[in-house]
């Protein structure tokens, strides 16, 4: 059920209901939700489609959440949710976040000159990942994020975006709270730089002519 605004409501009366796909994993530490607010939560201008979350025990709140626009490539985000899926304990870190950068280095991607160990790009500089202060509204156990209003003073955290043309605007944003292990970013960030092909019926307008496309038989 879509969120609503009644004709003359007073924002403290005002009922948001979200429109929510749910899927939990058996053992309820995982679940994946598809929202569709009255407000959108944004990312980089644009609305957040999935959120997805885990906890270490199944009576507790969320200890880490991730966020993806819509136009986060399908695959990318199969394979994220294929590693979490694979994890005994979802919340427990693995690695640490070299392990993220060198996912995506061995598949082609560049380190960003300025902070080689929190960032790196496509060759194209298209595709971005850094390790920074999270956006406002991410959620998270670490106290700290409820104190927070972004930047770099806040909880750090793995950010994605695409970005075919600076400054005129992101294809799709993902956000990983500062309590997602970092081998579960890793798993999206090689996922993310792959270079196998994919099957798509209608590519972006924005990024058609950098794409390598199979001559015609």
């Amino acid at each position: 059920m879509r969120g609503r605004r009644e004709p003359q409501e007073t924002p403290e009366d005002r009922q948001v209901v979200r429109s929510t796909v749910l899927h939990i994993g058996p053992d309820a530490l995982r679940w994946a939700q598809w929202l569709l607010p009255d407000e959108p939560f944004h990312l980089g201008g644009l609305p957040i489609s999935w959120q997805i979350s885990a906890r270490a025990h199944p009576d507790g709140l969320a200890g880490w959440s991730a966020y993806f626009t819509p136009e986060v490539p399908g695959e990318v985000l199969a394979d994220f949710l294929t590693a979490l899926d694979a994890r005994e304990q979802p919340t427990v870190p693995l690695a640490d976040p070299e392990a993220v950068l060198r996912a995506a280095t061995a598949r082609g991607w560049l380190r960003d000159i300025d902070r080689p160990g929190a960032g790196a790009m496509d060759p194209t500089f298209t595709g971005h990942l850094h390790l920074g202060g999270v956006p406002p509204l991410i959620q998270d156990a670490d106290p700290r994020t409820l104190l927070s209003e972004g930047g770099e003073d806040s909880p750090s955290g793995w950010q994605a975006w695409a970005e075919p043309t600076p400054g005129e605007g992101y294809l799709w944003a993902a956000s990983f709270s500062s309590g997602v292990p970092h081998d579960l970013v890793a798993a999206f960030a090689a996922s993310l730089a792959s270079t196998a092909p994919l099957l798509r019926r209608v590519l972006p307008d924005s990024t058609r002519d950098r794409l390598l496309r199979p001559p015609l038989d």
